[in-house]
């Protein structure tokens, strides 16, 4: 069934949600201590697209349309994970990134060690959220979804998911002991599936668990999730090259002044492009197969290769 509205007023409805609940979700004080409290919501209240848990509710609304709510507890613990993600990957030891999301990154504000509990925090609190939300309490098929997304989410962001990609990054940028690891596009791929893909792919198979889907529709939505990823990745390579500070809210150029490889390294531009629009047309297809051409999800593929931010 077609959705009832378009994507900007669905983006905008859900983006309110998923912040609403964040705030409600995050630990205060006198629970926490307010200087790891300050800084987690510097972070995670610091603007951005909220792809990921926007990807949570828009799979858990095509699947079945009035499960969003059941979706909404993983929707914000993915955008958790993230935000732990991006501030460490910013600390001097990976990125050395002084700006995202148009500010100063946390560890210039609040230091390198309150940085490092931020984002450990937030890592742990998203679990205890995964196992928490919602009330499963006489729910055993609930329980068992939950169960599904909480070992989903931990493989996606463990070692053979975001950290592994992001310690091949590591190598390949000469960062790690013993000589640099060289990447052919092969080794690249692996890299963003990991680094990039593998969250991505959590937080659009989450929603789908979360709303009860089928075997069909989690399997077409994961195939869509696995392309959408790369497409990401792709697009940001792209957008490195030829964005701004201004309109990425972060540091450009950084991939080409420290040699690292990308798509626009080892295809050019417009073949870079022309396989990210490659990666929606099967993300597409895939979502056409269990008849979900029209859902919000379509359209969300069609915005992230045609995205300037």
């Amino acid at each position: 069934m077609p959705p009832t509205e378009p994507l900007p007023a669905f983006l905008a409805r859900a983006r309110v949600d998923i912040d609403d609940a964040l705030e409600r979700y995050l630990p205060k004080p006198p629970a926490c201590p307010a200087i790891v409290s300050d800084a987690m919501r510097y972070s995670v209240f610091a603007g951005g697209k909220r792809l990921r848990p926007v990807l949570t509710l828009a799979a858990a609304e095509a699947a079945f349309r009035a499960a969003a709510r059941l979706a909404l507890p993983a929707a914000c613990a993915i955008e958790m994970i993230h935000t732990y993600s991006l501030i460490h990957d910013d600390l001097p030891a990976m990125d050395n990134d002084t700006l995202r999301r148009g500010r100063p990154t946390l560890h210039v504000v609040h230091g390198d060690g309150i940085a490092i509990l931020a984002g450990d925090g937030l890592h742990a609190e998203a679990f205890t959220l995964l196992a928490r939300e919602p009330d499963d309490r006489g729910e055993p098929t609930l329980a068992e979804r939950k169960l599904r997304v909480l070992q989903l989410v931990g493989e996606a962001a463990g070692p053979v998911g975001m950290v592994g990609g992001q310690a091949i990054d590591l190598q390949a940028a000469g960062q790690t002991p013993g000589p640099r690891v060289a990447l052919d596009p092969d080794g690249l791929r692996a890299i963003h599936a990991r680094k990039t893909g593998a969250l991505i792919r959590a937080a659009a198979a989450a929603g789908a668990i979360m709303a009860g889907a089928d075997a069909a529709i989690a399997a077409a939505v994961d195939r869509y999730a696995t392309e959408l990823g790369l497409a990401f990745q792709i697009v940001d390579d792209i957008l490195d090259v030829e964005g701004t500070a201004a309109d990425l809210g972060k540091t450009v150029g950084k991939d080409a002044a420290e040699a690292k490889p990308t798509y626009p390294a080892f295809f050019g531009i417009e073949r870079s492009r022309a396989l990210a629009t490659e990666c929606v047309g099967r993300a597409n297809a895939a979502l056409a197969s269990v008849g979900l051409a029209d859902s919000h999800l379509a359209a969300i593929a069609d915005w992230v290769v045609n995205r300037k931010n």
